[in-house]
C-alpha cells in the first residue's frame, strides 16, 4: 500500500492541477485505482463456494478504508 500511495499515486497525478476532470476522466482513474488495489490485495478464498475470487469493490474500498460511492453518488 505505501508503494501505491507514494509512487504510483504521484506519478498518476502528476500535473493533475492542468486537467480539466471530466466523468469520464474521473471514472477512468477509480477504474485504474481498483485495479492497483486489486492487484496488490490479491484473491480471498470464498469458504461458501470453496473457491477463489477477486475483491468487489466495496470489500476493496472497506480494506483501505476509503469510502465508497455507487452510482447513484450516495455513500454507503
Amino acid at each position: 500500500m505505501r508503494l501505491k500511495n507514494t509512487i504510483i499515486d504521484k506519478t498518476l497525478t502528476y500535473a493533475s492541477i492542468t486537467w480539466t476532470l471530466t466523468k469520464r476522466v474521473r471514472k477512468q482513474l477509480n477504474v485504474f485505482k481498483r485495479r492497483v488495489y486489486r492487484r496488490i490485495l490479491g484473491p480471498v478464498y470464498d469458504n461458501e463456494k470453496e473457491n477463489w475470487r477477486i475483491l468487489s469493490n466495496k470489500e476493496i474500498y472497506a480494506r483501505v478504508k476509503k469510502t465508497y460511492y455507487n452510482r447513484d453518488n450516495k455513500v454507503k
